[in-house]
């Protein structure tokens, strides 16, 4: 972070007392964006900065068609708002685009608010995965989503290009950090009864993963995928070879990174990959496409090898220096995340016309 954005980041924090982030995005899912936001809730109130949330748990929900880990609330205009009032926070954040993420969007331009929001997930392309809707017509909803804002966080800076170049504005950067006490090296504690090298993936089990990428390769060992979700059934009775563990947490998760020669990452779609740096801080060497992400993460070509060929990936991978892929993972941390966050908030209390004619 420059001079400038770290000066604003300790201004918004001196200022800061209440922020609320709003999600659609919560448990019992296991993904990316909730993790990212219950570490930086964590990280934030350590810094004495009071952490609220609006999430669907508070509301009915329904089911996603075909995800139905993924709930989409029911709550009426008038309960969120009700909510906010509640909690009156400093700071809203929205962290999503979903009926949350609309509700209290609307919240704020009706009282002429300023929030931030931040874009997390490839929705566009998921959606286009499943339906015929081309991700240029879901463009259309976020750009107009996003631009009351002001400012949309995203993770990378290969995102924020592509995202500007269709269309959305007021972009900034807000990076990710990661437990590298958790996530750290040590022996090798698992798979130890089964043929090596130990190939690694962890992540949701579904299309927009491209899993079948990792476990189609003809590489020798054993590939290994922890994670869970729609495609699972039909992928573990067409690679019986692969080991499947379903979704690991805490400690066990961690020996299981620690444990890997090789973590594989065969996604094309995701805007930063939270399980990259959890793997590297383990030093694990990555190996993945040369796409959004990876590109922007796997810095150190001695950390990691990208390839649009992902089995010459994974075979150069194999001979990196597992020091050099710590010594990356710990270069993300959850300080430097948050004060991202911070320097990018504004007072709720600033009418967003005010805020214009300011810039």
């Amino acid at each position: 972070m420059d001079r400038d954005g770290g000066r604003r980041a300790a201004q918004i924090q001196a200022a800061a007392r209440r922020v609320l982030i709003v999600t659609d995005a919560w448990r019992p899912q296991t993904n990316g964006v909730v993790r990212t936001l219950e570490s930086l809730g964590r990280e934030l109130e350590r810094r004495d900065i009071e952490v609220r949330y609006l999430t669907p748990e508070r509301f009915w929900t329904l089911p996603v068609p075909t995800y139905p880990e993924i709930r989409l609330s029911l709550a009426t205009q008038s309960s969120v708002g009700a909510f906010i009032d509640g909690v009156a926070p400093h700071h809203i954040h929205i962290a999503t685009e979903g009926p949350l993420g609309l509700q209290a969007r609307q919240y704020c331009l009706d009282r002429g608010l300023a929030f931030t929001t931040s874009f997390h997930t490839r929705f566009p392309e998921y959606l286009a995965a499943r339906m015929p809707v081309h991700p240029d017509w879901s463009y259309g909803y976020f750009r107009w989503f996003h631009q009351p804002a002001t400012s949309t966080m995203v993770p990378t800076p290969s995102l924020l290009a592509e995202l500007s170049e269709r269309g959305l504005g007021n972009l900034v950067l807000w990076s990710r950090g990661v437990d590298s006490a958790r996530f750290s090296p040590g022996p090798k504690s698992r798979f130890l009864d089964l043929p090596g090298p130990h190939l690694l993936y962890v992540g949701r089990v579904a299309a927009e993963k491209s899993v079948e990428d990792f476990l189609r390769l003809n590489v020798e060992g054993t590939k290994i995928v922890v994670g869970d979700g729609p495609d699972r059934a039909a992928l573990e009775r067409d690679y019986p070879d692969a080991v499947f563990l379903g979704y690991q947490f805490g400690e066990e998760l961690a020996a299981l990174y620690r444990s890997a020669d090789v973590f594989v990452f065969p996604s094309r779609t995701d805007t930063f990959g939270n399980v990259l740096i959890e793997a590297l801080a383990s030093g694990v060497p990555v190996a993945a496409y040369p796409v959004t992400g990876p590109k922007d993460i796997v810095t150190d070509s001695e950390a990691g090898a990208l390839d649009v060929d992902l089995g010459a990936a994974v075979s150069r991978a194999l001979t990196l220096s597992r020091h050099a892929a710590r010594r990356l993972g710990e270069s993300f941390t959850y300080s430097a995340s948050a004060a991202q966050f911070l320097g990018a908030l504004v007072p709720l209390g600033q009418m967003i016309s005010q805020l214009a004619t300011a810039g």
